[in-house]
C-alpha cells in the first residue's frame, strides 16, 4: 500500500546515504523527474564531478538540490491588465534576433520612452511534438506527419530553451525543433518574427515559461518580417496553451524553495529510487492475495545503485597527481606490501608479514618482483592506489617498516612487529 511504499522507499534511501557516506564520495541528493519510469516521485544520488552527464543545482541557503530537468520556476504575482498600453506593431528592420531588437527598442527610432532588456521580449521557439502512440510515415518526421503537432514554446529572450528539460516537461512524447521543410510546409511561420497571434490564427497551441503571466506587457514577433509587436499582454492580446519548463536554468537564480539562490554543479548519476505507485500493476491489472485472503492491487517502487560507474566516479573523485586512492571498503585489495630490500631476511619478513595480514583478515597484494627497482615498486603503489601500503627497505635493518597511507598521504615508520595491527586500525578492520 501506499505507507509500504514510502517505508521501503525511506529504507532504500537512507541504505544508499549509508553505502556513498562510507565510500567517501561527495554526492547530492537531488528531486528528478521520473522520465519513462513513471511513478508520483523520485530522486537521484549524484557523485559530483566536473566530468558529470548531469546538470543539478543547488541552493546557497538551504538543502534543496534538483536535477536541472526537475528545477521549478516561481511564477511572479499576476498583473492587473487595466490600463495597460494597447499593443502596437513597429517596423524593426533586420532585427532577427534578441540583441538586434533591443537595440531597436532602445533607439530614439523606437520612440518607446523607457529602457527595455532582453528580458522584457518574449522569444518563441517553433517545435514539433508527437505523442505516444502517434504512426510516422515512410518519410521520416515532418511536423505535418500524422501524430505530429506544431507548438511554439514562449521564454523571456534573455533565456534559451534548453531541450533536456522541454524532453522532460513533455515525456513521453517526442520533441523536436523544426527543420528547413517545416517551415516551408508552414509559411506563416516567419522565422525571427514568429509570435502568439500568429499561432493562435493558426490554431497552433503556444507553451509559455511560468513567467510570462497575466498581465505581463512583452515586445514580441508580429509574424511579418522587419515587425514586432511592442505591449503585447498575456491574458489580453494572447492566451497561452499552458505554462512549460524549458527555459534555461542559470547560476544565480532565485531557489524555488524561496532560500538563496541557485548554483550550477555537475555530477554523474550513481543511484535512481522512484515511487512507481500502481502505475504498471494498474496497466497490467496485476493482483495478489494479501493476508486475509482478499485480493489486492501492489504498489510498486523501483530502486537502482549504479555499481559499476561507481568505479569511475570513485576514480575520478579520489585521484590525485600520482595515481588512485581506493577507500577501504571497496579496494582490490586493503594492503600493498612491497619488498624494498634485496636482503634476503628482510624478503622472508615481507613475505611472513603479507601471510600475517592475511591471516588476520586483509586482503593483500604483495610485490615480490626480483627485477624490478624500489622506485618502480614506490610509483606502482601510488598508481594502483590501495589504502595502505607497507615497505620492507633499508629500514629493516632495524626492525623498522615504513607504513603509508595512501588516502591521507602520512607516511609512518614503525617496529615491524607493530606494523600488522597499524595496517588494520588504519584499514578499519
Amino acid at each position: 500500500d501506499d505507507e509500504g511504499l514510502e517505508a521501503s522507499y525511506q529504507a532504500h534511501r537512507g541504505a544508499y546515504q549509508r553505502i556513498f557516506d562510507r565510500l567517501g564520495l561527495e554526492y547530492a541528493i537531488c528531486s528528478a523527474t521520473s522520465g519513462a519510469m513513471g511513478g508520483s516521485a523520485s530522486e537521484e544520488f549524484l557523485a559530483v564531478i566536473d566530468s558529470g552527464e548531469d546538470t543539478f543545482v543547488r541552493s546557497t541557503a538551504s538543502g534543496y538540490a534538483a536535477n536541472v530537468e526537475a528545477v521549478v520556476t516561481q511564477a511572479p504575482p499576476a498583473q492587473p491588465i487595466e490600463g495597460k498600453p494597447a499593443a502596437v506593431v513597429h517596423d524593426t528592420p533586420d532585427a532577427v534576433t534578441i540583441e538586434a531588437l533591443v537595440d531597436w527598442a532602445n533607439s530614439d527610432a523606437a520612440g518607446l520612452g523607457r529602457e527595455v532588456r532582453a528580458e522584457d521580449t518574449l522569444k518563441v521557439v517553433m517545435v514539433a511534438i508527437r505523442r505516444p502512440g502517434a504512426e510516422l510515415d515512410e518519410d521520416g518526421n515532418p511536423a505535418d506527419n500524422e501524430g505530429w503537432e506544431l507548438a511554439g514554446v514562449g521564454v523571456p529572450g534573455d533565456r534559451e530553451v534548453d531541450m533536456k528539460r522541454l524532453e522532460a516537461a513533455l515525456e513521453p512524447a517526442e520533441v523536436r525543433l523544426l527543420e528547413d521543410r517545416d517551415f516551408a510546409r508552414n509559411p506563416f511561420l516567419v522565422r525571427g518574427y514568429i509570435g502568439p497571434r500568429g499561432l493562435a490564427a493558426n490554431e497552433v497551441p503556444l507553451y509559455v515559461d511560468p513567467r510570462v503571466v497575466e498581465g505581463t506587457a512583452w515586445i514580441t514577433g508580429a509574424d511579418e518580417p522587419n515587425r514586432h509587436v511592442v505591449d503585447l499582454v498575456c491574458g489580453r492580446d494572447f492566451t497561452p496553451a499552458g505554462t512549460i519548463e524549458a527555459a534555461n536554468v542559470r547560476e544565480g537564480d532565485p531557489a524555488p524553495d524561496g532560500e538563496g539562490t541557485l548554483t550550477l554543479q555537475r555530477g554523474s548519476e550513481i543511484g535512481h529510487i522512484f515511487q512507481l505507485g500502481r502505475k504498471y500493476t494498474d496497466a497490467f491489472e496485476v493482483d495478489i492475495l494479501d493476508v486475509n485472503g482478499k485480493r489486492a492491487r501492489p504498489t510498486m517502487g523501483s530502486y537502482g545503485i549504479g555499481v559499476s560507474r561507481l568505479v569511475a566516479v570513485l576514480a575520478e573523485q579520489m585521484h590525485d597527481e600520482r595515481g588512485l586512492r581506493w577507500p577501504a571498503a571497496v579496494a582490490p585489495y586493503q594492503v600493498h606490501v612491497v619488498i624494498a630490500n634485496k636482503d634476503a631476511a628482510a624478503a622472508e619478513a615481507a613475505e611472513k608479514l603479507a601471510e600475517a595480514l592475511d591471516a588476520a583478515g586483509a586482503t593483500v597484494l604483495f610485490d615480490d618482483r626480483p627485477k624490478v627497482s624500489p622506485g618502480v615498486k614506490f610509483k606502482d603503489s601510488e598508481l594502483l592506489g590501495m589504502p595502505a601500503v607497507v615497505i620492507v627497505g633499508r629500514g629493516f635493518a632495524d626492525g623498522k617498516v615504513e607504513l603509508r597511507d595512501r588516502m591521507g598521504g602520512e607516511t609512518t615508520e614503525l617496529a615491524y612487529d607493530d606494523a600488522v595491527a597499524a595496517v588494520l586500525e588504519l584499514i578499519g578492520r
